[in-house]
């Protein structure tokens, strides 16, 4: 069982949230999610960027760290577009992380970032947030950085393709990329028990 907090879009903590979170514990894993917006909720993904610059990204990072302070170690940090970023930046706070799973949304790396957890991404090609240039940049980044990263590219996906409430949805796209992220938990999940395992 893998420990997993999980963060929201841009749009908000909506149902497909909390349907990801049911999907993952039906899998046996224990997963927290988050309300980094305060109960507010949006239809766009302009409103949903205004409550972003209105709270602060540096707060929404500060908010998602308290979270997981209270949850313990060992924790898979994940989340979708906007989430994905806020759990990239706070794996890079937490050292007894046990991962990253990362739904169509990367950030920005500081020059002193640095962690050694398994990466693992699933990001729509192409994807206008998400050029090939930048992602070529943010991969050696993260290399540079420690991390095992794998990427999963989902050609004619649209960038939420895994949200079944948005026209981005993609029903092959989504069930490929949560059997892959399935198997990604499960690995962590077994290097994790060798770890504790004594003998």
């Amino acid at each position: 069982m893998a420990r997993i907090v999980l963060f929201h879009s841009a749009y908000g903590l909506r149902p497909a949230v909390h349907a990801a979170a049911e999907r993952l514990r039906a899998g046996g894993h224990e997963v927290t999610v988050p309300d980094l917006y305060d109960g507010r909720t949006t239809e766009s993904v302009e409103a949903g960027m205004d409550i972003k610059d209105e709270i602060g990204a540096d707060e929404l990072i500060r908010r998602a760290v308290k979270v997981a302070a209270g949850l313990g170690e060992g924790l898979v940090y994940a989340g979708f577009s906007l989430g994905a970023s806020i759990a990239q930046n706070a794996v890079f706070a937490d050292r007894a992380a046990a991962g990253l799973l990362m739904f169509h949304g990367t950030s920005d790396l500081r020059e002193d970032a640095a962690t050694e957890v398994p990466v693992q991404l699933h990001v729509a090609e192409p994807d206008p947030f998400e050029t090939e240039d930048w992602l070529g940049t943010w991969y050696l980044g993260m290399r540079r950085a420690g991390a095992d990263v794998e990427i999963h590219r989902y050609r004619g996906a649209g960038h939420l393709f895994t949200d079944a409430d948005l026209a981005d949805y993609d029903r092959e796209a989504a069930e490929r990329a949560w059997a892959i992220a399935s198997d990604f938990l499960s690995e962590i999940d077994a290097a994790a028990a060798a770890a504790s395992d004594p003998g």
